[in-house]
């Protein structure tokens, strides 16, 4: 897989933002994506170093109605990624090529 294209963008919610305190990042990445693709490519683009990648899919969320099923929302893959203590913080925005 192409490892530019492995990391989407970041996950943001309330237990996201908490869990930066602890170097643990939540990050959306491409659905065929593994978890040795995304430790590479945090490693060549972002220059840092994780300890532990936790991969977890959701599932899309779907409302019933008389007509039939709306989907109100995509499923996704995100990953829960923690970085080394010696390692900087993670920013996503700067993506080097």
């Amino acid at each position: 897989m192409d490892l530019s294209r492995v990391i989407i963008g970041q996950v943001v919610t309330e237990k996201a933002e908490r869990l930066k305190g602890q170097r643990t990042y939540t990050l959306r990445v491409a659905k065929k994506a593994t978890k040795i693709d995304v430790k590479a490519a945090l490693k060549r683009y972002y220059d840092v170093e994780a300890v532990s990648v936790r991969v977890m899919c959701v599932a899309s969320k779907t409302r019933s109605f008389r007509g039939g099923v709306m989907e109100k929302r995509h499923p996704f893959k995100k990953v829960m990624v923690t970085l080394e203590p010696k390692s900087k913080p993670l920013d996503i925005a700067t993506f080097k090529t």
